[in-house]
């Protein structure tokens, strides 16, 4: 994490926990010339638009007093999403077992993406099985690791 993403994360998990939510992530990027600050919670039980609307309003002002990004920006809350992305050890941790979606910088074996179930993560390289054998991904290889949902 940056260390704008790591000073908000900072500010925003206290008011996030009293929401009885879970901080997942800070992001803060570029995206057709507007810079977005956007805060991911989850909640067990799943996330409404009610709470992300409180926890919106309880940060606002929080940001505009601590001040950290000096330049103007859209500011988001919003829920983590069903096919989240996995970016920390402890995200695989947590979803070790899951179905997930490997997606690699360069083809191997003719495509970029994989979808398994995850069955190790170790200090960055991914493995997952898939149609019965198991697949290694090296971490320089992987792009994305993300959640995956069958319809």
């Amino acid at each position: 994490m940056s260390k704008i993403t790591e000073q908000i994360a900072a500010l925003a998990r206290p008011v996030v926990e009293e929401e009885g939510c879970t901080l997942w992530d800070v992001e803060y990027v570029r995206e057709a010339g507007t810079w977005y600050l956007r805060v991911f919670v989850d909640r067990e039980g799943g996330l409404s638009i009610d709470d992300c609307e409180r926890i919106s309003r309880r940060l606002d002002p929080m940001l505009d007093e601590a001040d950290p990004i000096p330049d103007s920006y859209v500011f988001e809350v919003g829920s983590a999403g069903a096919e989240r992305e996995l970016k920390r050890p402890r995200d695989f941790e947590q979803f070790m077992g899951h179905e997930v979606e490997v997606r690699l910088y360069q083809p191997m074996d003719g495509q970029k993406s994989f979808v398994g179930t995850l069955k190790e993560y170790d200090g960055g390289d991914v493995t997952i099985e898939t149609a019965g054998k198991e697949i290694r991904f090296d971490k320089g290889r992987v792009a994305l690791v993300r959640l995956h949902v069958s319809i």
